[in-house]
């Protein structure tokens, strides 16, 4: 059977941080909620990418020789929106979030489709 949507990148925006208080089993609860979503985009056809995936080991390398919370702001979402300009879309998960919410901004900026649930994803 053929595909009824075109396959297309789409970057997966959520909170990371947010709402979690710095517990690192937060953090991971939320990493892991658009890890799902990503494994979830990928068996209907797409290339799920979240800017955690890419900038996480960037920040991890820049920390080691200076100021994390230096490198948490030069990298984690400058990494994102420059995905994001190589996507088709957006795909904005979980509760509030000022980072994802700009992820969705530059998407529509730049013209890209967002969507606000994974059942809107063709």
């Amino acid at each position: 059977m053929a595909p009824t949507a075109e396959p297309m990148m789409i970057l997966v925006a959520g909170p990371y941080r947010s709402g979690t208080d710095g517990d690192p089993a937060r953090i991971q609860a939320n990493v892991d909620a658009m890890t799902m979503v990503s494994l979830d985009l990928f068996r209907r056809g797409h290339l799920p990418v979240m800017g955690e995936w890419f900038a996480l080991p960037l920040i991890e390398e820049a920390a080691r020789t200076g100021d994390r919370e230096a490198a948490d702001e030069a990298i984690f979402h400058p990494v994102a929106e420059r995905i994001l300009e190589r996507c088709d879309a957006c795909l904005r998960i979980g509760g509030p979030s000022e980072g994802a919410d700009q992820m969705v901004a530059a998407a529509r900026r730049l013209g890209k489709r967002v969507f606000l649930d994974v059942g809107e994803v063709p």
